[in-house]
């Protein structure tokens, strides 16, 4: 029904925003890969799922198009809801969960709290070569940074912090600076740690 909705961020917090559009607030549940993009804007667009169920509408929004393509094929999964697929793409970056589906990970998946081994493999049977013959535009991170990226990685879990918040530091900082050194990464990465 709703494509997107653009308007001011009236309040924004890491599962919901009120966006102001032309005097509406429009109440929309996100995930907190969204949240993370948007916190710091005064004026956002969001690709929005309109979910009708027999005691409410409920608005999802999307900083990014590829993140809502992953929810919609998520909620067609048999015991895969709205609320389970919002937690696997806040638990999981776009980019990790379209990995561990089309590389059959299971481990990657139940890391989410609430999805176990059995969800995880309908998951990636459902879902495997949907995501492999659609064209989901992932934002990449070049090949060569890898080593960098893995080092780095190493360093921050050696060092005591918790690989999925750690990892997602790091794919931050080299999206946002370009860096040549495992020790300079380390360090912005702290930054935000």
């Amino acid at each position: 029904m709703y494509a997107f909705i653009r308007g001011k961020l009236a309040e924004v917090t890491p599962t919901y925003v009120i966006i102001d559009n032309q005097g509406v607030g429009y109440f929309i549940n996100i995930t907190v890969n969204t949240y993370s993009q948007i916190k710091e804007l005064k004026e956002v667009q969001l690709f929005t799922h309109l979910v009708v169920r027999e005691d409410a509408h409920i608005l999802y929004g999307f900083a990014k198009e590829n993140e809502r393509q992953l929810f919609l094929l998520l909620i067609t999964v048999s015991g895969v809801g709205a609320n389970t697929a919002r937690l696997i793409l806040s638990s999981l970056s776009t980019e990790e969960t379209y990995t561990a589906i089309t590389q059959g990970n299971t481990m990657v998946l139940q890391s989410v709290k609430g999805i176990g081994g059995k969800t995880a493999q309908r998951i990636i049977i459902d879902l495997r070569d949907k995501l492999i013959k659609q064209d989901i535009k992932l934002e990449k991170i070049p090949s060569g940074h890898n080593t960098l990226k893995d080092e780095a990685l190493s360093g921050l879990l050696i060092l005591g912090f918790n690989k999925t918040v750690a990892e997602k530091a790091v794919v931050k900082v080299m999206k946002q600076t370009e860096i040549d050194s495992v020790e300079l990464l380390i360090k912005e990465a702290l930054k935000i740690l």
